[in-house]
């Protein structure tokens, strides 16, 4: 048996995090509150948001309608999530 990669680790825990935490609003990449605030690539890039740092300084501290996430996840797993959703835009969330 293939002993999973520490990438595939991150991203399967990031996909549990994301169902989680962010899938309510933002299921594959959209968002339900805004829909120019989803989470597509050319959206990110847009906005800034293309880097984890980016994105992760976005879910720990939250902003407008969307709520900080400091205080229901460690920074790694913000960390995870936040790499988790940039791969996705990346692949178009597929």
């Amino acid at each position: 048996m293939k002993m999973p990669t520490a990438l595939g680790v991150e991203t399967t825990k990031g996909g549990e995090l994301f169902q989680i935490h962010c899938a309510g609003c933002h299921a594959n990449g959209g968002n339900i509150v805004r829909r120019w605030k989803n989470l597509k690539i050319r959206t990110l890039k847009k906005n800034k948001l293309d880097s984890v740092e980016a994105i992760a300084s976005l879910v720990k501290n939250g902003k407008n309608n969307m709520s900080s996430y400091q205080d229901r996840l460690t920074p790694a797993e913000i960390e995870t999530v936040s790499a988790y959703v940039l791969q996705q835009a990346e692949n178009g969330w597929h």
